[in-house]
């Protein structure tokens, strides 16, 4: 009788365990990040989160390695020689921000068919094999048309700020601003230029661009070129538009100064920086053993009137308005993926 009591519950056992998935040590696994532009505050605020977070990881022996490599320029061909390495020198994870959504896709094949899990974030990429990490990049820019149709109902002109040309992240954030102003006909864009995501960029191009440009009631941006579009404006003397600011320190702190002057009002919003680290531990889950969705959305981050100051006294000088994610995190955003 006692045999057969322990039969049956050794036979128990062995079906619950052959039911459970099964999970692997990632201890002796090494990330790779393929980061292809480094240029502005918001990628170098990426890339430290990336080098905080992970750092700890590798500490703790949650991974053996976790390296970032950049490209020297933001060209795809570059990016795809670089995860081409990547896969020679045999990584077991390679998370991608990526220059193309699509030129990178034979690369990515590549780390698949190397048995290499692939996941890419904010500039992702659509190989089928690959996960993908994402703010709604049309709703961002969307939603500022939408602050302006309440801020401004009698509408107006508006320049348009663009980031990289012919990276996916500026093409979605245009279509929604693009959106929002077919959805408030009373906005009308009379100017676009690109800023490259960069204060220094956008200066110049608005600076070149306003002598041509009616009377301006705001500019839409992507992030990066806020202080830059202001600085320009000033410089003409001309009247200050409200500028949709990207989240970046100097965007804050002068949004500050003119609220504290004139009681300037605004909003600013952008994906922040440590989408990074979700990146990475999302990675590590998959290698771990967890059944994970292809593609995962994260909110972006906006910031309002009435929480600028504490946004600004949390984000450090020359840095980017920002949130880390911890293995906790980002197991809370996979079990919520739809």
């Amino acid at each position: 009788m006692k045999t057969s009591r322990y039969l049956l519950a050794s036979a128990a056992l062995c079906l619950i365990a052959t039911s459970m998935p099964a999970m692997a040590d990632t201890s002796a696994k090494k990330i790779a990040l393929s980061n292809n532009y480094a240029g502005n505050s918001w990628r170098q605020a990426m890339l430290t989160s990336w080098e905080k977070v992970t750092g700890e990881a590798v500490k703790a022996g949650q991974v053996a390695a976790a390296d970032a490599f950049t490209t020297a320029e933001n060209q795809a061909t570059e990016q795809a020689a670089q995860i081409q390495n990547m896969i020679l020198q045999g990584y077991d994870a390679i998370v991608i921000n990526a220059a193309s959504p699509t030129a990178l896709n034979g690369a990515v094949k590549e780390a698949c068919d190397a048995g290499i899990t692939v996941v890419s974030f904010d500039g992702i990429v659509t190989e089928p094999c690959a996960w993908r990490i994402a703010v709604d990049f049309k709703e961002m820019g969307r939603s500022q048309v939408e602050y302006l149709s309440g801020k401004l109902p009698q509408g107006g002109n508006l320049l348009e700020i663009r980031g990289l040309a012919g990276v996916f992240v500026d093409d979605e954030i245009s279509a929604g601003i693009h959106a929002g102003v077919e959805q408030f006909p009373q906005f009308k864009i009379v100017g676009s230029v690109h800023g490259d995501w960069a204060q220094d960029v956008a200066q110049k191009a608005v600076a070149g661009i306003l002598p041509s440009l009616p009377e301006l009631v705001g500019v839409v941006t992507q992030g990066g070129d806020g202080y830059g579009a202001a600085q320009a404006i000033a410089a003409a003397n001309r009247p200050m538009p409200v500028i949709v600011m990207g989240n970046r320190e100097d965007e804050l702190k002068w949004w500050k100064e003119q609220k504290d002057e004139n009681q300037y009002e605004t909003m600013s919003v952008s994906i922040a920086p440590g989408v990074s680290t979700l990146a990475f531990w999302v990675a590590q889950q998959i290698l771990d053993g967890k059944e994970v969705k292809k593609d995962l959305v994260v909110p972006f981050l906006r910031i309002d009137q009435d929480n600028l100051e504490a946004n600004l006294a949390n984000t450090q000088a020359g840095g980017v308005a920002n949130v880390e994610y911890s293995l906790e995190d980002a197991q809370k955003v996979i079990a919520s993926a739809k």
